[in-house]
């Protein structure tokens, strides 16, 4: 008796939240967060297009902020791979060799994004260091990579200001994508090589 007593009080496990579709809902939050911008974007809609229950969106993020920031913050990625990157020997093949159609569609979306914070980011800190982490740096550091290479070649002199040249080029893009709502193609990207970022450390174009 005392056994079947003992049994009815034991506390019930509660079940395990099913977390395997977070990277999926995220994804979608971006979507919505680029095409509607923070104030304009609900959780509801998020939801909906995720197919997936408001209930269970409000359980895994208690606000649209923590949603927004969590999906921001899974930008970043993956640790960059030096070894991936392009080494053509000079500073221009460098950057050219990144001139490619999923990473400038990749750019669009990101700063299509930023857009889309740029209310929360003047209020909230927090949301102001995930997106620097995520949407400038990643790119800032292929830069910051090429540029000391060019360096270490001889290419290029020593005392050049590294962190202000490896942020020329997201600065032009976004300017033209969030200013003057332009697409970015590769045309835009060789000018700004060429006419703009090896002018400024005391290279010729090809």
């Amino acid at each position: 008796m005392a056994q079947i007593e003992q049994a009815a009080v034991k506390p019930r496990l509660g079940r395990k939240r099913d977390h395997t579709r977070d990277p999926e809902i995220l994804e979608v939050a971006l979507d919505v967060l680029a095409e509607t911008g923070y104030d304009g974007m609900t959780i509801e809609m998020v939801a909906t297009r995720a197919k997936a229950g408001k209930a269970t969106l409000y359980r895994r993020w208690h606000s649209k902020s923590d949603l927004v920031l969590d999906a921001v913050a899974c930008m970043k990625g993956r640790e960059l791979d030096v070894d991936s990157l392009p080494d053509t020997g000079t500073l221009r093949g460098d950057l050219v060799a990144m001139i490619k159609p999923p990473s400038i569609r990749d750019s669009e979306r990101k700063l299509k994004v930023m857009a889309g914070i740029v209310s929360m980011i003047a209020r909230n800190p927090e949301m102001a260091a995930a997106a620097h982490e995520a949407l400038v740096e990643p790119r800032a550091a292929v830069n910051r990579i090429f540029f000391r290479r060019a360096i270490d070649r001889g290419e290029i002199r020593a005392d050049i200001d590294v962190e202000k040249l490896c942020m020329i080029g997201p600065a032009l893009v976004a300017y033209r994508v969030l200013l003057l709502r332009k697409p970015v193609d590769r045309e835009f990207l060789l000018s700004n090589i060429d006419e703009v970022i090896l002018p400024a450390v005391g290279l010729r174009a090809a």
